[in-house]
């Protein structure tokens, strides 16, 4: 039977600025994306990775998040050189997104600036949003990007910016750690060493039992030493401790 290679591409992006509320893209251009390909759960060496010149002033917020500068960008090609590369790197694959709705709203408006009249990303690949995925994993806690390396102890220190494709490599770090067994391995492990330590202290228990207990009595000094330990805490307390 042949084997079935299941892939995975996980996606960021970097933008010249957002809007507080949706549609984010209002007014903005992505500026970088990053894609780290992930096959039958192993990460491959295969990516994607471009600069886009946006034409567009980035803002000044947007820029002290990931530090790209449109100087940088100068002559780096645009989103309608790029497009079909990126659409060949992506179809036939589940593509994993942190908050995937930001990244997918800027994608499509990208798309639809082409004028060409093609389908959009969640038409061309099913959309998988890990934000989604650690809410109902962990509710009420912080799930931002720093906050799950955080979590399963994933190196961040290289990441003093934000940058779409070393935010993709951490992001497929995260995404398999979500979806990994191995935290029902561990507990299966745990129990079953707890049955061991169990059954060893059953069995030492027994042990003792058969054997014959040595009882130690005191002896009449020591009796006698107790008792006026007795009648010296009656005088000083004024209550007898034990009658």
């Amino acid at each position: 039977m042949k084997k079935i290679n299941i892939r995975q591409v996980v996606l960021d992006t970097e933008t010249t600025g957002m809007n507080l509320s949706y549609p984010y893209y209002i007014g903005h251009r992505i500026i970088e994306i990053g894609i780290i390909e992930i096959i039958n759960r192993n990460i491959t060496k295969n990516y994607f990775h471009t600069y886009i010149n946006p034409q567009k002033i980035i803002s000044k917020e947007a820029f002290n998040i990931h530090g790209i500068s449109n100087k940088f960008l100068y002559k780096k090609p645009i989103f309608s050189d790029i497009f079909n590369n990126f659409l060949n790197f992506i179809k036939d694959s589940e593509l994993i997104i942190h908050n995937a709705q930001f990244d997918i709203s800027f994608l499509n408006y990208e798309l639809s600036l082409l004028k060409k009249k093609l389908p959009k990303i969640e038409n061309i690949c099913k959309v998988r949003d890990t934000l989604k995925m650690a809410r109902n994993l962990f509710p009420g806690k912080r799930n931002s990007l720093n906050s799950l390396c955080s979590r399963f102890n994933i190196n961040i220190n290289k990441r003093n910016l934000h940058g779409a494709l070393l935010d993709a490599k951490l992001l497929a770090k995260v995404f398999l750690f979500m979806t990994t067994k191995q935290n029902s391995f561990k507990l299966d492990f745990l129990k079953e060493k707890n049955n061991n330590f169990n059954n060893k202290l059953e069995f030492l228990c027994k042990k003792s039992i058969k054997k014959k207990l040595l009882i130690v009595k005191a002896s009449k000094e020591e009796l006698k030493l107790h008792k006026l330990k007795l009648k010296l805490i009656k005088n000083t307390c004024g209550f007898n401790l034990w009658k």
